[in-house]
């Protein structure tokens, strides 16, 4: 099993396992401080690009597909993550890498301090639609001031994954897990739920409140922003999501309990929750289903979609971006490299990199979401077979049938500190600290300052 659990890590794409951070400027803008934002398809010279941490099969088959693309093009390659801090200080040193790839939680904040390039003219010069290249909520992400600020890769949407086997036990359905009918869940979980000595052993569910919290509160009819990018966190319609979080956590213990027994999971690991039945249901990415891919066999999952408040399907985007830094002194090589990076051969690059993994090492192939719902279906139709358990074939028609209902978290010059405080105010109200109106209206303080100072107030 341990050669089956290192290659079910190998295949997560490296945002995965990433993700779970100047001058002042209005943004939107015709023009960066690098002046004119005019591209040509002229690619040559040499191209600094900063990302690519760890590539994995996937990452490195789209690198080798646009070196092969930009014969004319010397690609210098700093493979290392990204780094906020770092990023400003190169900037203002001089040090201006061409590309840059980052969390698309960034991408507005740099552009409204005039600090990266709008690509409207890169688009136009290749013929590239992002309108039609990517998913609305992914090109929403990356969209500031009626501009598209990056090119958008990945967005592996969140749904439900069940354990068959703790609520088969329980007497409960899938039906049931459902988060449009507060009671119909709650009583749910609280049939799956069990304790020893006060410590949970098995949770009904694990909503994953601090790192799957905006899809709460947006599922529940609230709003991150506004449509200019300033915070909402205290809006009124923020407090639905909070307060089923609370209903749920409660119903398991509280929310420290149900943090602390979270915290011990062996996610990646041959003792993963689903293994061992410490939950009966659990919010989880779309590329989990390839940790769980080695544990066929010893677990009995399907998946149920997340769902909004008036009960229909609900995602939330989140991925990566490239980006052009003002200064940037080969912009129409970076240009070119990223669109060949994201284009639909190079996603079939990297499907077919993927199936050939999956042949040597084992596995089940749960597709890629790239960002692109054509690139998307071509790769499902190509290399997404049955896996011979109905179950897992389940989930991956889940994830496939939730993609379409994406919206964007919002795209806000202080996108990363609005996630930020909106998790402090979760955990404050769930801990009952405070109550969710004073946790959101001391989150939009903290959150509105950040936004002043980025955007000059």
């Amino acid at each position: 099993m341990r050669k089956s659990r290192r290659a079910a890590i190998a295949l997560l794409p490296v945002t995965a396992l990433a993700l779970a951070a100047c001058s002042s400027g209005g943004g939107g803008g015709d023009e960066g401080s690098s002046g004119s934002t005019d591209f040509s398809t002229e690619a040559s010279g040499s191209l600094k690009a900063w990302g690519f941490e760890n590539a994995d099969d996937v990452g490195q088959s789209r690198l080798d597909y646009a070196a092969d693309q930009l014969s004319d093009v010397q690609i210098d390659l700093d493979a290392t993550a990204f780094d906020a801090q770092k990023f400003t200080t190169r900037l203002a040193s001089g040090d201006v890498p061409d590309v840059v790839q980052m969390d698309r939680r960034y991408v507005t904040t740099y552009a409204a301090q005039d600090l990266i390039l709008p690509l409207d003219a890169c688009y136009s010069a290749h013929d590239v639609d992002p309108e039609e290249q990517y998913y609305p909520s992914v090109v929403d992400d990356v969209r500031y001031g009626d501009q598209v600020w990056a090119v958008p890769q990945f967005y592996q949407p969140p749904a439900i994954i069940l354990n068959k086997r703790v609520m088969d036990a329980a007497g409960v359905t899938a039906d049931q897990i459902d988060t449009s009918q507060p009671d119909v869940l709650v009583a749910a979980i609280e049939k799956m739920y069990a304790e020893s000595g006060g410590v949970p052993t098995t949770l009904g569910l694990d909503p994953v409140a601090t790192g799957q919290g905006g899809l709460w509160i947006l599922g529940q009819g609230g709003q991150l922003t506004d449509a200019d990018g300033k915070p909402t966190l205290d809006d009124p319609s923020n407090v639905a999501g909070i307060e089923l979080l609370k209903q749920i956590t409660d119903a398991q213990g509280g929310f420290a309990k149900v943090k602390s027994f979270t915290d011990s999971f062996d996610t990646f690991g041959d003792n993963n929750q689903y293994v061992t039945d410490q939950v009966g249901a659990q919010v989880n990415a779309q590329w989990y289903p390839n940790v769980l891919g080695a544990y066929v066999g010893q677990i009995q999952i399907e998946a149920v979609p997340f769902r909004d408040q008036d009960g229909n399907p609900f995602s939330v985007a989140s991925g990566t971006a490239f980006v052009i830094p003002a200064g940037a002194q080969n912009k129409d090589a970076a240009c070119a490299w990223m669109l060949d990076l994201t284009s639909q051969d190079a996603w079939m690059a990297a499907g077919e990199a993927r199936a050939d993994t999956i042949a040597t090492d084992g596995g089940i192939n749960t597709g890629l979401f790239t960002g692109s719902p054509a690139a998307d279906q071509a790769i499902r139709e190509q290399y997404v077979t049955e896996t011979g358990d109905a179950g897992f074939d389940q989930v991956i028609a889940t994830y496939y049938d939730v993609v379409e209902y994406g919206k964007t978290f919002g795209s806000s010059p202080a996108g990363q500190d609005i996630q930020n405080e909106l998790n402090n105010a979760i955990t404050a109200a769930l801990l009952g600290d405070k109550t969710p109106e004073e946790a959101l209206a001391d989150a939009q303080t903290a959150a509105q300052r950040a936004y002043d100072n980025i955007t000059g107030g």
